[in-house]
């Protein structure tokens, strides 16, 4: 069954199907390279976002320090926040996603959300972290 595998990397080579490799993301026009690109911003946004989040959580947590123990929760209500962004954010995209349900663009248009929402999101966490 060896032959299977191989041949079919040699129809998605010659069909010129990208891989995360190869997208040319600024001249993307295929689908699937539109797609890996999206992949690709979204693995971007995500991982800056985990930056801002740490750089937020810090924030709070001095916030909370500053006040007296019975008006803290600021790191507690930003974590839980994030909690119910992602919930938020994966089930929009999900809904975004029924525009072209079952079709071959369905992938790409919630990745596509996804990418979107958290670039909005980091905007939103980076306003914690600017100095008061």
């Amino acid at each position: 069954m060896r032959p299977i595998p191989f041949l079919l990397l040699a129809t998605a080579s010659t069909l010129g199907i990208a891989t995360a490799a190869h997208a040319d993301c600024d001249n993307a026009y295929m689908q699937a390279e539109i797609t890996l690109c999206l992949e690709e911003e979204r693995a971007r946004a995500d991982a800056r976002l985990n930056e801002v989040y740490a750089e937020a959580m810090t924030a709070l947590r001095a916030m909370d320090a500053a006040l007296s123990p019975e008006d803290r929760g600021a790191e507690m209500a930003l974590r839980a926040a994030q909690r119910n962004w992602i919930i938020f954010r994966d089930t929009a995209c999900e809904a975004e996603g029924y525009l072209m349900r079952g079709g071959s663009g369905e992938t790409m248009v919630v990745v596509g959300c996804q990418a979107r929402l958290t670039e909005a999101r980091i905007a939103d966490l980076e306003i914690l972290t600017e100095t008061r």
